[in-house]
């Protein structure tokens, strides 16, 4: 498990005001984390660098299927 006490969270550009989103924390050695905005202490997610831009790719193409 990484942890990830005291890294820096950042929310999207386009985010509603609505503070719906995810939060992201990158810059970590080998994993990107991700957590719900609106639970800051809640459960978080770690994913690898590749698996981020492959998601992150899909989404901006609309192609993410269910």
């Amino acid at each position: 498990m990484t942890d990830l006490t005291g890294v820096t969270w950042r929310k999207s550009s386009r985010s509603n005001s609505q503070g719906d989103c995810v939060e992201v924390a990158d810059g970590l050695a080998g994993v990107i984390g991700v957590r719900d905005s609106k639970d800051p202490t809640g459960p978080t997610l770690t994913v690898s660098p590749a698996s981020w831009s492959a998601f992150l790719t899909a989404t901006k193409a609309g192609t993410l299927t269910a």
